[in-house]
């Protein structure tokens, strides 16, 4: 067995808080250069408090969009990414609530376009995960929540955000390697990644007329509180050890994919596509 990346943790709360991560991810954009972007422009990021969620709302910023971050309920999180954008000269909102309330969608939505006067990103990005070894004992309601805040927390959000989305405009949304590698004890959670990588496509081609483009993107093993609040300690410990790189990855080299499919100037000919920062795993798709 490989040695320990991390030290044993974990957390008891979904999706998790990174204050309470040894080591902190790296997930603030430090050495990261801006060339303008997505200046004047305006996102929405969902689970963008923390992990790979808060290195690309804080990316976003550096490139020059003021940002709304939708989280949960991790406030500690969500004020130090929020300190963390305006740091850029930027706006950002912090809204709580949960994704899977289309109501609050909507809400969250209506609040952004009033703050900044526009929409023109939107990242589908929270997401929560609990492990199962045995299918045949998987709770019903743990189902219904994965799939309420994973896949259908994404429709509700895209389907509030479309009336503010004009030509030119860009929905990502965060997928997993495990859509295409599949996991044993993730069942439930990897059948939503993988309603993700087909919602993502067929939303593109019902978009492509309007000019506003799909795609997402299927991260590999990251370094994130959901690991700690999802795994064991020991487990949690080995994260990403049986990657190709056999290291997990950090936030931080994850976010520019979402910057580069954003950007209209780097990506406007890519619809309906998934990008793959997965520490070398080779997919089909």
């Amino acid at each position: 067995m490989p040695e320990a990346q991390f030290p044993p943790q974990k957390q008891d709360h979904q999706p998790g808080r990174e204050a309470e991560m040894t080591p902190r991810p790296a997930s603030v954009m430090e050495s990261w250069r801006p060339a303008g972007k997505l200046t004047g422009l305006a996102a929405i990021v969902t689970g963008g408090h923390s992990g790979i969620g808060r290195a690309v709302a804080i990316g976003f910023a550096k490139e020059g969009a003021d940002v709304a971050i939708l989280y949960l309920d991790e406030q500690e999180d969500a004020r130090d990414t929020k300190r963390r954008i305006e740091a850029e000269g930027r706006r950002c909102l912090a809204i709580a609530g949960d994704i899977g309330d289309p109501r609050f969608c909507q809400d969250a939505v209506k609040q952004a376009v009033h703050a900044f006067g526009r929409l023109d990103i939107l990242v589908n990005n929270a997401a929560e995960q609990h492990v199962c070894e045995d299918f045949a004992e998987i709770p019903t309601d743990q189902v219904e929540r994965t799939f309420r805040t994973n896949i259908l927390g994404m429709m509700w959000m895209t389907r509030a955000a479309l009336p503010h989305l004009q030509g030119g405009a860009s929905i990502i949304n965060t997928t997993s390697v495990t859509a295409y590698k599949g996991s044993p004890a993730l069942i439930d959670y990897a059948s939503t990644k993988g309603a993700i990588v087909a919602f993502t496509r067929s939303l593109a081609m019902a978009l492509q007329k309007k000019g506003i483009r799909v795609n997402a993107v299927a991260p590999g093993p990251i370094w994130t509180p959901l690991i700690p609040a999802s795994f064991d300690a020991e487990k949690a410990a080995q994260h990403g050890s049986g990657a190709p790189m056999e290291r997990a990855g950090q936030p931080d080299e994850v976010a520019p994919s979402y910057i580069f499919l954003a950007s209209q100037a780097d990506s406007s000919y890519i619809s309906g596509q998934v990008l793959h920062p997965n520490g070398g795993t080779v997919v089909n798709g």
